[in-house]
């Protein structure tokens, strides 16, 4: 009988702490609630502040492009089940589905993190005309992210005042990553002397922004380039001494491959929507850094 009862007071204890931990009523197998990111860094920031809190889940799944992604009927009924979703505000596939997700679960709690972003132009033009050549990769830039971690960090506390404090505790821990990352970046960059790369599709410009980079691209409004395109680009890439060309994973970047052939650069394969954003924007920084 006293076994048994010791066993049932470990019990009780042990639901005690999950609730006391998590205490919403919208919540996960493991008794946390859910929100809901719409890529994997921003994942990476939110685990960051929560603390476990919360558990995160990630809408568009490695591989995927967040720019034509089609959540699966499945992950819209598991939408219902979140506190919140943190979007990154300028993305294609969010632009196409943010009503819908509203639509779907009324009572979920839609924040934009990349609110207050300055944008990034390509300066792209189509048959003479001006075209929405907005970057939509906020993230991929550390004075950007120390703003969407703010946001975050907002809605956390709101959704859960009682943790304001930690949450808040934990953006300062975050602010002097974010830091650690910027300094990395600037002592890699110091002392480049080629500050143009090509990238197979504009996904840097925020970053090349920040860091007085220059950025050409191969693909231009999602199409690949013309053999008239291609030529010029590989004169362009010439005249500013481009060393280094970046491909994205999951995308082929031919084109990309074919004009650092012609031009003798480097290929390196980046990941912008890698989890560990810290190993991937400081990466970056290290291969341009790296001229022979």
């Amino acid at each position: 009988m006293r076994t048994s009862f010791v066993a049932f007071s470990v019990v009780c204890v042990a639901v005690v702490l999950t609730l006391s931990a998590c205490r919403r009523d919208a919540v996960s197998a493991d008794g946390c609630p859910v929100v809901t990111v719409s890529i994997e860094p921003l994942r990476y920031l939110t685990e960051q502040l929560a603390a476990g809190r919360f558990r995160v889940v990630t809408m568009v799944p490695r591989g995927s492009s967040p720019e034509n992604y089609e959540p699966s009927p499945q992950q819209l009924v598991d939408l219902a089940d979140s506190r919140a979703y943190f979007r990154v505000g300028t993305l294609g596939f969010e632009r196409t589905w943010m009503a819908k997700f509203v639509d779907n679960a009324p009572d979920l709690k839609v924040y934009d993190t990349s609110a207050g972003i300055a944008p990034v132009h390509s300066g792209h033009r189509h048959d003479g005309k001006a075209v929405d050549d907005t970057d939509p990769h906020t993230w991929m830039s550390p004075e950007n992210v120390r703003l969407i971690a703010r946001h975050i960090c907002q809605a956390l506390c709101e959704l859960d005042s009682a943790d304001a404090p930690l949450y808040r505790r934990r953006l300062d821990s975050l602010d002097c990553r974010i830091d650690s990352v910027d300094s990395v970046v600037r002592h890699e960059l110091a002392a480049l002397r080629h500050r143009t790369f090509l990238t197979y599709h504009p996904a840097l410009g925020h970053f090349a922004r920040d860091y007085g980079l220059r950025q050409l691209s191969v693909e231009s409004e999602g199409r690949e380039p013309s053999p008239v395109q291609l030529r010029r680009l590989v004169r362009k890439c010439r005249s500013a001494q481009v060393k280094v060309v970046f491909v994205q994973e999951g995308l082929s970047g031919t084109a990309a491959r074919q004009v650092a052939r012609e031009i003798g650069a480097r290929v390196v394969t980046i990941n912008p929507l890698a989890y560990d954003w810290p190993a991937e924007i400081t990466g970056i920084a290290r291969h341009l850094s790296d001229e022979p």
